[in-house]
């Protein structure tokens, strides 16, 4: 298969229909803003400029009342009352960060009021997610007597009743999807609940327990009016609520949009001591903490993957430990732990992803699977997730890798797997296909868990592939890459640039805005980053401006300085010893549309050649362009053998085309195509065809005594023959 998926470009907009649409003009003018940031308050959903207006300023008075969620009222009012009583309240998280999160601002709530708490989140190596009966009885041993869930336990039936039978109580707060029965406790509290009211149902957990803490707030302080308490316990843990939103990928519309603004406002402008600990261990510069741009990307990619990895290959209560601490010290002490246990993950990451990278392009052929299902022995079912991510990235496949674990009390019989999926098919709706080949399963739409034992694996395999042809109607899946609209040249400037930001905080349903330009010229390109990454200038009429592809080195392209190219970028300020300077972060890149027509011209006549249907009459200079010379053969011969010193032995034909070009042998496509087959058809080469849609093939030096005799290439015979006479 080849190394990476093309991608389909969903355009929302062209340049025209921007500049001719009546809504754009008004946004425009009236908050005086540039047409594409119009345009992308458009896509947004915003039909005017109040709309629009609306969109960019964030309030934290807009939250809901915290009431209009079902069994709140009830939740608050219990956990008071436990408070009051002196009864031993403990908090069951999970261990990822929307968990970690949100145990950690329940607890230091209810400590600041004089509880009994205390917080038990389940090992994921050990225990798994959720309740485990032994856990629940080691709480009573313990001396709990109300256990309040967060980001967790909607589906705790059979771990309710056991919490019963224990003499326990139980609340649940959680914001998972709610199956049709939900557990017997004082309250359930889940916006997702069908029967609930309230008006915003993609809260993450820790927005939920956020509610709860304003819920509480307007209870213990009745003398304050709702809004007064509602903004107190926003300045006291919106920072965290934001990192947990974020973390958790939830859509950044309505209540999540306000609450992840003003809460990375505070990370920015007054960090508590531990995300200020966390800033500094995560600064590359080495500079003490001074004030910088916090994003929802600096969030998600560089402070969430820290407190993540300690729920994935140690304990989530250190991060924990680490939210919940006000000195400095200990603060820095458990950031730096982080980040060691991070360093780990990153290598463990890079050796499962390596190893699953080599099995998928050498040992296994999944050409015809639209699901990469991979297992093995050894990898660490805490991070297969991740590397399960970055394939279905790679190869614009769904895949789930399964780890069988030999040192567990199964004796490795049961896998414990991670999946990831891409738009078209519903991961959780296929796990349900195959629900009677699996032990347990769970998710979401397009990352989900599952247990599947040794003995049903193959099975699986072959049901999931079967249920995704479905999805993909007989077609391999194509991702798909959607852009705000088309720029021009003039449209590249700081101003616009800078309005970008006012669009933030960006994640899911308020993505970071991708653009299309046409038809821009390479005007250069190399390998950056040892080579891991491209850097290129482009051009077009008077702009010139360096663009960044990471994660793809300049071979993978397949582009040549001087192609015509598209290209779908985000437009950043890249700042660098206080100068600010514009350039393109490449997401994608691609021979622009008239450079592909004129490829796929060469590709016709170069098969109606060598088919022999063509009536072919070339002009004499065309049919010099078309047959190769001795001179010719003698060029692309000499410049592979100088290639193949270098051990580079592998070549597309437009490659082939662009290094006789820089050495000043300007040769089309076809006489190219032709030289291979005849270097092949008289052994002057070694040609191995490697991939034939991107035309790659592998060269190999062969010896040779004498000079090659071209009289004896059929192949060159009849390309003589048909440019001349117009038969094959």
């Amino acid at each position: 298969m080849s190394a990476r998926k093309k991608t389909i470009w969903d355009v929302k907009a062209t340049r025209r229909q921007v500049e001719e649409s009546a809504a754009a003009r008004e946004i425009s003018q009236r908050l005086e803003l540039c047409l594409p940031t119009a345009q992308l308050l458009i896509n947004r959903g915003c039909k005017n400029a109040d709309e629009a207006k609306d969109f960019l300023e964030n309030k934290t008075d807009r939250l809901y009342d915290p009431f209009l969620m079902k069994d709140m009222r009830r939740a608050a009012e219990q956990i008071l009352a436990a408070v009051v009583a002196g009864r031993r309240i403990v908090i069951f998280g999970d261990y990822d960060v929307d968990g970690v999160t949100s145990v950690a601002i329940l607890y230091m709530y209810l400590s600041q009021i004089g509880a009994s708490v205390n917080f038990y989140i389940p090992s994921r190596i050990r225990e798994g997610y959720g309740m485990t009966e032994a856990a629940l009885r080691q709480l009573k041993e313990d001396g709990c007597d109300l256990i309040v869930t967060v980001d967790t336990g909607i589906t705790a039936i059979e771990e309710a009743q056991i919490i019963h039978s224990l003499g326990m109580e139980l609340i649940v707060t959680d914001h998972h999807a709610c199956p049709a029965e939900v557990p017997a406790a004082l309250a359930v509290v889940n916006p997702r609940q069908a029967d609930c009211p309230y008006p915003f149902k993609e809260l993450a957990g820790v927005g939920v327990v956020f509610k709860l803490l304003c819920a509480m707030e307007i209870l213990r302080q009745p003398d304050r009016t709702a809004l007064e308490n509602i903004r107190c316990i926003s300045d006291g843990y919106m920072d965290l609520v934001a990192m947990g939103t974020v973390a958790d990928v939830m859509p950044l519309q309505d209540e999540n949009r306000l609450i992840v603004s003003r809460g990375l406002h505070m990370m920015e402008t007054s960090p508590r001591t531990s995300i200020a600990a966390l800033l500094d261990a995560t600064n590359t510069d080495a500079k003490p903490y001074q004030k910088r741009k916090i994003t929802s990307g600096y969030i998600g990619y560089t402070i969430a993957p820290r407190i993540n990895a300690a729920g994935r290959i140690r304990s989530a209560s250190i991060a924990v430990e680490l939210l919940l601490t006000k000195d400095r010290g200990q603060a820095d002490v458990l950031a730096k732990e982080l980040c060691g246990i991070n360093q780990e993950r990153q290598l463990e990451e890079n050796k499962i992803m390596e190893e699953a990278f080599a099995r998928i392009d050498g040992e296994e052929d999944f050409s015809h699977d639209p699901v990469i299902v991979l297992a093995d022995e050894n990898w660490h079912h805490g991070i297969i997730g991740i590397v399960a991510s970055r394939i279905a990235e790679k190869y614009g496949k769904p895949c789930i890798l399964i780890s069988f674990d030999t040192g567990e009390e199964t004796g490795g019989d049961v896998g414990k797997g991670s999946g990831r999926s891409i738009k078209g098919m519903n991961l959780v709706d296929a796990l349900t296909h195959c629900g009677d080949l699996l032990i347990k399963y769970g998710g979401h739409e397009l990352a989900a868990g599952l247990s599947v034992s040794r003995d049903n694996l193959a099975a699986f395999r072959q049901r999931i592939n079967d249920y995704a042809r479905g999805c993909f109607a007989e077609k391999e899946p194509v991702p798909v890459l959607e852009a705000e609209c088309e720029l021009i040249p003039n449209d590249i400037h700081m101003t616009q640039a800078a309005q970008l930001y006012r669009l933030e905080p960006f994640g899911v349903s308020n993505p970071v805005p991708l653009f299309v330009m046409w038809e821009m010229r390479l005007a250069s390109i190399s390998g950056v980053g040892g080579g891991k990454h491209s850097k290129m200038t482009l051009s077009k009429d008077t702009l010139v401006i360096t663009a960044m592809f990471f994660r793809r080195a300049p071979e993978e392209l397949d582009l040549f300085e001087g192609d015509s190219v598209d290209v779908l970028f985000q437009l950043d300020i890249n700042e660098y010893q206080n100068i600010k300077n514009l350039q393109f972060i490449v997401k994608d890149i691609r021979l622009s549309s008239t450079s592909v027509l004129a490829y796929e011209k060469e590709q016709q006549l170069y098969k109606a050649l060598s088919s022999g249907d063509a009536d072919l009459r070339l002009a004499h200079r065309e049919a010099q362009s078309i047959v190769p010379s001795r001179e010719d053969l003698g060029a692309l011969y000499h410049l592979i053998k100088r290639e193949l010193r270098m051990e580079h032995d592998t070549f597309t034909v437009r490659s082939l085309c662009n290094l006789l070009r820089s050495t000043g042998q300007e040769m089309r496509y076809v006489k190219v195509k032709y030289m291979i087959r005849i270097f092949q058809e008289l052994n002057i080469l070694g040609v191995e065809k490697i991939e034939d849609k991107r035309e790659i093939y592998r060269f190999k030096y062969i010896y040779v005594k004498t000079k090659a005799d071209l009289n004896k290439s059929n192949i060159l015979k009849k390309l003589r023959a048909a440019c001349v006479a117009g038969k094959a």
